[in-house]
């Protein structure tokens, strides 16, 4: 077969691919806040920080040492060292992707600093699940972060304003996640325990910017649910299944406002995901007793979900094929300060366990 086929061969309908050999993820480490550790997923997370600084000066300072922490405990899981990965990519909600370049300076690993708000997470993944399928590198890290007290900083009201949130707000994650995407080949095959299953990145659906017009920043679930069903929807069509073709199809951060909302805008195209929906804003809190209002958000909260809790359920079996669909809203002080309304990117990632 040539070249040119084999090329070809990988993509699938109009925003999707399925990698021949799908790129394996070695590890992933999940370092969350004390709010985060007190929700219902705590137990999973590989660390808690209690310390809102992490032992740093700044909200900013906090995050970059949560991220490099995570970096370092996904290379060590995997049983690699910082010369064994040939690229990091990776982005956060702070401009300038300053958490992450500030964060991973000193692991001088060859970097590239990508944004996509809090869909972060799925462009990474995707990014590196291409390197890894390509041939382009052997070994590569994706990762993310946000922090709460930073992310209200920079987009909403410091916290010292003491502004009361409505209901449809989310709650901010801290915390940072990232994951080693690796060759599929039998010398990284069982880095786990023998009963643990491996998961692939089987593909990807690269989502499109969707903007419906809305401009309200405390309801991040509705600007976010039109992308996620543009995604979903455009992923189901590329591959020719139905839903419950997957175990779980799982968004980022929609919370109570957009989950509803992305279930109706799919039934208008005949499918049905309200079975085997997840939503991980809606999972890390509990939505009555930490008042987190609509739910959980922030790059760090499909980030730590994946690696400290969708993972472990594949990894035992519990479910073995995903759709991860981390949501992000594009937006930035100064768009929204002159009246802009608030686009949304959803990036769809296909994993399995072999």
């Amino acid at each position: 077969m040539s070249d040119k086929n084999m090329t070809t061969n990988k993509i699938a309908g109009k925003q999707s691919i399925l990698f021949e050999n799908p790129p394996l993820i070695l590890s992933g480490s999940s370092i969350a806040g004390q709010k985060e550790g007190e929700g219902p997923l705590g137990s999973f997370f590989d660390e808690i920080e209690e310390d809102p600084m992490a032992g740093g000066k700044s909200w900013e300072d906090a995050e970059s040492r949560l991220m490099k922490r995570a970096a370092e405990k996904a290379i060590e899981k995997a049983g690699l060292t910082n010369q064994d990965i040939r690229f990091l990519i990776g982005g956060d909600l702070l401009g300038q992707l300053i958490a992450t370049s500030f964060g991973i300076v000193n692991l001088e690993i060859p970097m590239f600093g990508v944004y996509g708000a809090c869909s972060t997470m799925g462009e990474s993944m995707a990014l590196g699940a291409i390197l890894v399928d390509g041939g382009y590198a052997d070994k590569v890290i994706a990762i993310t972060s946000s922090h709460f007290a930073g992310a209200e900083k920079q987009f909403r009201f410091p916290l010292g304003y003491g502004n009361q949130r409505p209901l449809s707000a989310s709650w901010t994650v801290t915390g940072s996640g990232a994951v080693v995407i690796g060759k599929n080949e039998s010398k990284d095959k069982n880095k786990h325990k023998e009963e643990e299953k491996n998961v692939v990145i089987k593909g990807i659906t690269v989502g499109k910017i969707v903007d419906y017009g809305l401009k309200d920043s405390m309801n991040m679930g509705a600007c976010m649910a039109p992308a996620a069903y543009t995604t979903i929807s455009q992923n189901l069509k590329d591959i020719n299944q139905l839903p419950m073709y997957y175990d779980k199809i799982i968004t980022g951060d929609l919370g109570c406002v957009g989950k509803d909302i992305l279930i109706d805008l799919l039934k208008q195209d005949g499918f049905d995901i309200s079975s085997n929906y997840m939503d991980c804003g809606m999972e890390i809190f509990d939505q009555e007793s930490q008042d987190t209002h609509a739910g959980g958000s922030g790059c760090g909260c499909s980030a730590i979900t994946l690696t400290g809790y969708i993972l472990y359920k594949m990894r035992r079996g519990e479910w073995n094929r995903v759709l991860f669909v981390p949501t992000g809203s594009l937006q930035s002080t100064v768009s929204f300060n002159e009246g802009n309304s608030i686009p949304g990117i959803a990036h769809g990632v296909i994993l399995e366990t072999c």
